[in-house]
């Protein structure tokens, strides 16, 4: 009964995953390239700092969001295996 219910939003999710993850490589690269060239030309310690800075933080995000897709895709059939067990016969 469940399941029925489910399939949809799962089949939906594992369609959109990979391509999610190649959209934020590719969003993350682009947007690390051009905070790298503002870090090349900045001219000033403190404008350069804050472009590291900047940059520091953009590698990290990407990153941190990158491995949580990667980690959902990887997680998706033991959520849907918990999901199963736990809620057959309630709804």
């Amino acid at each position: 009964m469940f399941d029925n219910a489910v399939a949809p939003v799962v089949s939906l999710i594992n369609n959109m995953l990979s391509p999610l993850l190649a959209l934020v490589g590719a969003v993350g690269a682009i947007y690390c390239v051009i905070l790298g060239v503002k870090y090349a030309r900045a001219e000033e310690p403190q404008d350069r700092e804050k472009a590291k800075g900047a940059l520091k933080n953009a590698i990290i995000g990407f990153l941190l969001i990158f491995i949580l897709l990667v980690v959902l895709k990887g997680l998706m059939p033991q959520m849907i295996k918990w999901v199963n067990s736990n809620y057959k016969g309630t709804i």
